[in-house]
């Protein structure tokens, strides 16, 4: 689905700074950051039949997706970024674990360190999950429900399912030996630091309880058999399968274990919905197709089109070619516990004329798409059945 007119933006200075530069570190990056903090670098190709660029974001258009693939491959992956991608050394690169939810208490200047060499001596695992940002869909509360939000205007492209290889966060943190207290766990980004407003936020972090440190979060090297791009990560970065993607932190730069609830501006001011910091991601459908579409007349049209959820498998998926007045069930492909559902529905003998098609899901958990989402100010979770207009001509 593509609501978004196409959008340019000027990368160049960044993108020549990266390549003249070479292996940059960090912070040879981050006066790099503060000086264009308004023009943030992505460095992938960002082909415009391909994404909507946003400068710091750039979303997947439903269009350019490849029915036959299930995967999304990390050169049409979206990217969303706070300030400037870095690109690290992995040579020198280490992540740093510290805090007094370890066996033996840490602080940060006596952080255990770890390096990828480290890393792959421990179990490895491969496991697929639907990458999503928390605020895909947002352009939605606007166009579909007439109550504008603030932020980054996506439709529903700010999503993706990938295959990640890494190792287990608890098989480190039981390899490093934690205390039986510790109840917290905060992930820390190699980014430069955000500026907002005048106020330095310091660089990406997120704390995730320790549950679900133990539970499924994965340190991960590789996405799609591939080592991660800069833009997603490269050399590492933490993956909480089913959650929110700002708490699957990237350049991941240091995790610190704690047995208080640890906090950041990242779950204390953004990602959050009253009081309660944003965890499980909603259930969504879309169809792939372009916005607007133009369909031709015929007996029979077969559609396609993913819905997903990051609580348990999709179910069912009902579709509408009628605004809603009439439902039909969607032909599931495979279901995976993570990653996102593919469906078909053929449409007999549609009107020719102007049409609203409505896809449905339901997942294992119990949740089904409402017509109408709850409104936040910073539009997260827009999770409403999305009115996709088409044509038939």
């Amino acid at each position: 689905m593509d609501a978004l007119p196409r959008a340019t933006t000027r990368r160049t200075l960044l993108r020549s700074a990266a390549l003249i530069g070479g292996a940059l570190t960090t912070q040879a990056l981050a006066p790099l950051g503060r000086a264009l903090a308004g023009a943030p670098a992505i460095l992938k190709p960002l082909p415009a039949d391909r994404f909507v660029d946003f400068g710091t974001n750039a979303e997947m258009r439903w269009s350019s997706v490849d029915p036959h693939r299930y995967l999304t491959p990390q050169a049409r992956l979206f990217v969303r970024n706070h300030t400037v991608t870095p690109t690290i050394d992995p040579a020198t690169y280490a992540l740093r674990v510290y805090g007094d939810g370890l066996r033996t208490p840490r602080t940060a200047a006596d952080a255990l360190t770890v390096s990828l060499r480290d890393l792959r001596r421990l179990p490895r695992t491969t496991l697929v999950t639907t990458h999503e940002c928390t605020g895909n869909g947002r352009s939605l509360f606007s166009t579909q429900q007439g109550t504008p939000a603030a932020g980054t205007a996506w439709t529903l492209g700010a999503v993706g399912a990938v295959r990640w290889h890494g190792v287990r966060l608890r098989d480190l943190l039981h390899h490093l030996g934690i205390d039986r207290d510790a109840v917290s766990v905060q992930a820390t980004g190699l980014d430069p630091s955000y500026v907002n407003g005048g106020v330095d936020h310091g660089p990406v972090r997120r704390p995730f309880p320790i549950d679900k440190a133990l539970d499924d979060a994965l340190l991960a090297w590789e996405m799609n058999g591939e080592p991660l791009l800069p833009d997603h990560g490269y050399p590492l970065r933490l993956v909480l399968p089913g959650w929110v993607g700002i708490g699957s932190i990237k350049w991941l730069g240091s995790l610190e274990v704690s047995t208080s609830q640890l906090t950041s501006p990242w779950n204390t001011t953004w990602y959050r919905i009253g009081d309660e910091p944003l965890t499980t991601n909603p259930v969504r459908s879309a169809f792939e197709l372009p916005w607007e579409a133009q369909l031709p007349r015929g007996s029979r049209l077969r559609l396609t089109g993913r819905s997903w959820s990051g609580a348990a498998p999709i179910r069912r998926v009902e579709i509408s070619a009628d605004g809603g007045a009439t439902w039909d069930r969607a032909r599931l492909g495979r279901a995976r516990q993570q990653g996102w559902t593919q469906w078909t529905w053929t449409w007999d003998r549609p009107d020719v004329g102007h049409h609203e098609l409505l896809a449905r899901a339901s997942d294992g958990a119990g949740r089904t798409q409402p017509l109408v989402a709850a409104y936040n100010p910073n539009g997260y979770f827009f999770d409403a059945v999305v009115r996709h207009p088409v044509s038939v001509v």
